[in-house]
């Protein structure tokens, strides 16, 4: 018998599926909201309220069932300087930074909500293949980094039997999940590896870092909370206010959409199905503003617990509400138990997920695409590890679209050819946009040329308001001699923006039989040619 390991099973999903899956993903969601609260320098409770209400918006109304959002740590880095300066702002002991922090968030919310309304998901489309490469190698990285930190208490690492004993049931945890889908995929191997790993830690009486022990190791009580509640920020209402809390709204939304529709994108490839962008925006939105009233630090798509759910089996939106009612109940009512859970099984289960996100193909193809896809995939790795994710596609994205405009400019070129009459004719290949600009004039040669010329656009494309000036300046060149310029084929609104057109060019939009004419001469000249 033959075992084969996909970490992604594409198999449509059920209603048992979503529901474990939905379990296995609340579990996973602890540890990660609490360490993204302390980040951000605020009560871990407001990070657990975070991911329950990020992920019950939008599982429901979200534009990609299946997707897992919550309290996230490329939002919570940049919340840190918000709180801290937040708190300066008021009294001492007032700790106004986390009531300026939750108007951020409403406000952030707004905007995220505009871009849907806008419909700017669809722009998601302008990623490359290479940057969306480079971002999930540089997130499986981050993921596996921000997992070591499980391995210290008191800032120091592990050592000794501590270490050995933790590295073990990772292993075991780990084990879990590669071996039983090759017996059965009838429960999430995740959950079963949680289960298993936490039944041997309790009953066995060993000495681990627990979820509990992680809370207080942070500085907190526990995970044990009440129903969040509505509250509007306690902010004054002025424009030294907004001045305050509309650059980091901005930052906030920008990475939580772009993290949120890369996600999109990503589960979209591992499922072969497709999710709604714009509604995705939309959802992200109300989520932020619900929690920036009922006390939750906000957040966007998580790429983790989302491949967490996707690998368990989870499929439809209820397995999203199922994470988030989950996760509340653990804070209402199994606190206690949840506390028990051993970290190991957590950093395993995460481990699997950096196993599944890496873009292992990368190293199969890394000879066999052009240098500059290999240099944008290496550049958005770094950035995504050094910076934080908005950044490192952003520049991705410039870096491709300049590669593309290069390489495009250096395909125009220009051929020419002298008719019976003396008119030389000049035929323009390729798309004319501001990169091509200054190879298109050059290959003009406006001093020797006669006093009547043709310029065909009929194998070109004119794409910006550069390719008009250049136009315009070439065209004005011929004048200055007192040569007559014709031009073909140029569409009816770049005719418009052709400057003086109907004085010193003659703007032919139709077909041309006579310059067909001469194509056919030019043609006949170059196939002669090769025969000689």
């Amino acid at each position: 018998m033959k075992f084969t390991f996909s970490f992604i099973d594409k198999r449509q999903g059920s209603v048992k599926d979503d529901i474990l899956s939905g379990l296995t993903v609340a579990l996973a969601l602890v540890p990660e909201a609490v360490a993204f609260a302390f980040v951000a320098g605020i009560s871990p409770i407001i990070g657990l309220y975070g991911a329950f209400m990020m992920g019950l918006v939008t599982a429901i109304i979200g534009g990609r069932p299946g997707m897992i959002s919550g309290a996230t740590g490329a939002l919570a880095v940049v919340m840190v300087n918000l709180v801290s300066e937040g708190n300066a702002m008021g009294a001492p002991g007032d700790m106004m930074g986390i009531q300026y922090l939750f108007a951020t968030i409403i406000l952030a919310g707004l905007f995220q909500m505009t871009a849907g309304f806008l419909k700017l998901g669809k722009f998601i489309r302008m990623v490359p293949q290479s940057v969306m490469m480079g971002f999930v190698n540089g997130l499986a990285i981050v993921i596996f980094t921000s997992q070591l930190g499980m391995f210290k208490i008191g800032g120091d690492f592990l050592s000794g039997s501590p270490l050995f004993i933790m590295l073990g049931l990772v292993a075991l945890t780990m084990g879990i999940m590669y071996f039983l889908p090759m017996f059965s995929k009838k429960i999430p191997a995740a959950l079963v590896g949680i289960v298993v790993v936490s039944l041997i830690v309790i009953l066995g009486g060993i000495e681990t870092e627990t979820v509990r022990s992680f809370v207080v190791s942070k500085g907190g009580t526990g995970i044990k909370a009440s129903l969040p509640t509505f509250n509007v920020p306690m902010i004054p209402f002025n424009l030294e206010t907004i001045k305050f809390i509309l650059p980091y709204s901005l930052i906030l939304a920008t990475i939580g959409l772009t993290e949120s529709l890369m996600t999109l994108t990503l589960v979209d490839e591992l499922t072969e199905t497709r999710g709604s962008g714009n509604r995705e925006c939309v959802a992200q939105g109300i989520a932020n503003i619900t929690n920036g009233f009922f006390g939750g630090m906000g957040g966007c798509a998580m790429i983790g617990q989302s491949i967490i759910n996707i690998k368990s089996g989870g499929r439809g939106r209820l397995s999203g509400i199922v994470a988030a009612v989950a996760l509340l109940m653990f804070i209402l009512f199994a606190s206690s138990y949840i506390e028990m859970i051993p970290i190991a099984a957590l950093v395993g289960v995460m481990f699997m997920v950096v196993i599944g996100t890496f873009a292992w193909s990368t190293f199969k193809i890394i000879n066999k695409i052009p240098l500059a896809d290999v240099i944008v995939i290496v550049l958005v790795t770094a950035l995504t590890v050094i910076f934080d994710l908005a950044v490192a596609v952003s520049a991705g994205v410039v870096v491709s679209a300049l590669v593309f405009a290069w390489e495009n400019a250096v395909k125009i070129r220009v051929s020419s050819v002298m008719d019976d009459q003396g008119v030389k004719h000049y035929i323009v290949h390729g798309p004319l946009f501001f990169a091509a600009t200054t190879s298109f004039i050059n290959s003009f040669d406006v001093k020797n040329d006669p006093k009547e010329v043709v310029i065909s656009f009929e194998e070109s494309r004119i794409m910006d308001q550069s390719a008009i000036e250049a136009i315009n300046k070439l065209a004005e060149k011929y004048q200055l001699i007192g040569t007559n310029v014709h031009l073909r084929y140029l569409s009816s609104d770049c005719v418009k923006l052709i400057k003086k057109a109907e004085k010193i060019c003659d703007v032919n939009v139709l077909k041309d039989p006579d310059y067909h004419v001469a194509i056919n001469n030019y043609r006949k000249k170059v196939e002669e040619l090769k025969t000689v």
